[in-house]
């Protein structure tokens, strides 16, 4: 009989990182032969913002977005003791249950069924008893686990994965940088245009374009500094596009400045059509990713001068874009394909399972 999995989250309708984590995850058991079933917990959309295999089930605990009134601290404990019940009581005949990015734990749980809790961003030292009710940790870096093997019988690393990895290489003789990702403070553009003008001061690079893909509430601001510093001519703010694909395959190098990053998936997309790969060594993340001074490199956080340095020196080798570029796409295939990573997740549930 085939396993049998729920993944729970908070609203699979938002179009961010874990819920397209979690879409990846179901559909990927769902082609194994798995019996599997998304739990969301609200539903602020009209469907789920990432597309699901006909034979994953999906079902909604509430019919309505995350309601305002559960900051309210005793409210917000009645409705997680409510919560847990019905998952409880609605769930039984689960052979493992997931857990993702709500806030909810198995406070009842059912004796045949395993809880594993993956954490996808750095959540260091908060509420650490309320993670001894899940059978197993998942983290998918391993920036943090040092800690949680001193918090946590059970902890595992299992990277997030490509879906597909394209047969596709980018051309290295092209004289574009990209950069793609929220608009937002924490992915660390306005740094990514300061390290673009110590380039551009250097005259050396006067033929090379910067591309920023992305929307967001600091676009303004980016598009003031791009103004302000002088570079409209080499850099291109271009918005959000479901074809990113032709993005990467548009550049030679693929650059990211975030100042914090749960893991970095847009990395791995990079380095699926062979680009070399440049990022500040941020808590978690990139170090797992790129290997640094073979498939890119590894800067010191907020070192802009490093950071442009190291650019540069990719920028004048087009032999050296190529040469790190098959090392990005070989590490994807080994490290970060579906194949790689369900054969990880098979094994964390036997593991569990015979730990019963």
């Amino acid at each position: 009989m085939a396993m049998k999995i729920l993944l729970t989250i908070g609203d699979i309708t938002l179009k961010g990182g874990a819920e397209r984590v979690v879409a990846n995850l179901a559909n990927a058991y769902a082609q194994i032969r798995l019996d599997v079933e998304i739990l969301s917990f609200y539903k602020s959309g009209d469907k789920e913002a990432f597309e699901l295999d006909n034979r994953v089930k999906l079902s909604y605990m509430h019919q309505k977005s995350f309601d305002k009134k559960r900051k309210n601290f005793f409210y917000k404990m009645s409705y997680k003791f409510i919560e847990s019940y019905i998952l409880k009581r609605d769930f039984k005949d689960k052979d493992f249950i997931i857990f993702n990015n709500s806030p909810h734990f198995p406070l009842f749980k059912n004796k045949n069924t395993k809880y594993i809790r993956i954490n996808h961003t750095a959540s260091k030292g908060r509420y650490l008893k309320r993670y001894d009710y899940f059978d197993a940790l998942v983290l998918i870096a391993t920036g943090e686990i040092d800690f949680w093997k001193k918090h946590h019988k059970s902890v595992a690393i299992i990277p997030n994965f490509l879906p597909n990895i394209s047969n596709l290489n980018t051309n290295y003789s092209q004289k574009v940088v990209v950069s793609i990702g929220r608009l937002s403070k924490e992915k660390g553009f306005l740094r990514l245009i300061d390290i673009w003008k110590l380039i551009q001061d250097s005259k050396e690079f006067k033929d090379w374009k910067l591309h920023i893909v992305g929307d967001g509430e600091l676009k303004e601001k980016i598009e003031n500094k791009i103004r302000d510093l002088n570079l409209t001519n080499s850099i291109i703010l271009k918005p959000f596009t479901k074809d990113v694909e032709s993005e990467y395959l548009s550049a030679s190098i693929y650059a990211m400045t975030s100042h914090f990053e749960g893991f970095g998936m847009v990395l791995i997309e990079a380095q699926s059509y062979a680009l070399p790969t440049i990022s500040f060594d941020i808590a978690t993340g990139p170090r797992d990713i790129i290997e640094n001074d073979k498939s890119g490199y590894l800067i010191e956080d907020n070192n802009l001068n490093e950071y442009a340095t190291k650019l540069k020196t990719l920028m004048q080798d087009e032999n050296l874009r190529a040469k790190m570029g098959t090392k990005s796409k070989e590490i994807v295939k080994s490290k970060f394909s579906k194949d790689v990573v369900m054969k990880q997740w098979m094994e964390l549930f036997e593991r569990i399972k015979n730990n019963a």
